[in-house]
């Protein structure tokens, strides 16, 4: 199984995108931190993001997910973040990398979880807060540059998603895909 992720900034549109390539029939693998967000804030907590152990508990899930996805009959999955959005997470938050974090991230590379090309979703020239995203859209173009950067060096190929119409941007995704496979 060929999995891909897709990334970029907050407010980039890729849950957009990704709800557009689910109803096109391709398999989808939900973002993480957005769930361990809403978890937590339904349990009382406001601003989970700001506690040690979040990043541990965004790792934790998106392994678990990575893992109990992994025998479905989809030639191909698309990962809504991953661990090296993690990374950059961490990065933005100016916090050291916790050992789980760079665990998982050793796995992911050393087993080739992900296919190298990773599909980049650039902003869209403005970030809109939400209970789980509360950014500013010059922090989100911080936290795109970073993301950039993090999968850079762990020696990802971006494949640049610009801004722009919606199925324009989710026709580019499928026909790299498509490409990828060797099926273009």
């Amino acid at each position: 199984m060929k999995r891909y992720i897709l990334t970029g900034a907050p407010g980039a549109g890729k849950t957009t995108i990704l709800r557009r390539l689910t109803a096109a029939g391709f398999d989808v693998v939900d973002e993480a931190a957005t769930a361990v967000i809403a978890r937590e804030q339904a349990a009382g907590d406001a601003e989970p993001w700001a506690r040690p152990a979040f990043v541990e508990q965004v790792v934790d899930l998106q392994r678990r997910r990575q893992l109990r996805s992994a025998p479905r009959h989809a030639p191909h999955q698309i990962y809504d973040r991953s661990p090296v959005c993690t990374h950059a997470l961490t990065t933005y938050l100016d916090r050291p990398a916790p050992a789980v974090l760079l665990a998982e991230i050793d796995r992911i590379t050393r087993d080739r979880i992900y296919e190298p090309q990773v599909f980049f979703v650039r902003n869209i020239g403005f970030c809109e807060p939400t209970d789980a995203r509360r950014i500013s859209f010059q922090e989100s173009l911080v936290f795109e540059r970073i993301h950039e950067e993090s999968y850079r060096r762990f020696g990802y190929d971006l494949v640049e998603v610009p801004a722009g119409d919606v199925a324009d941007r989710v026709a580019l995704i499928a026909d790299t895909i498509a490409r990828l496979d060797g099926r273009a």
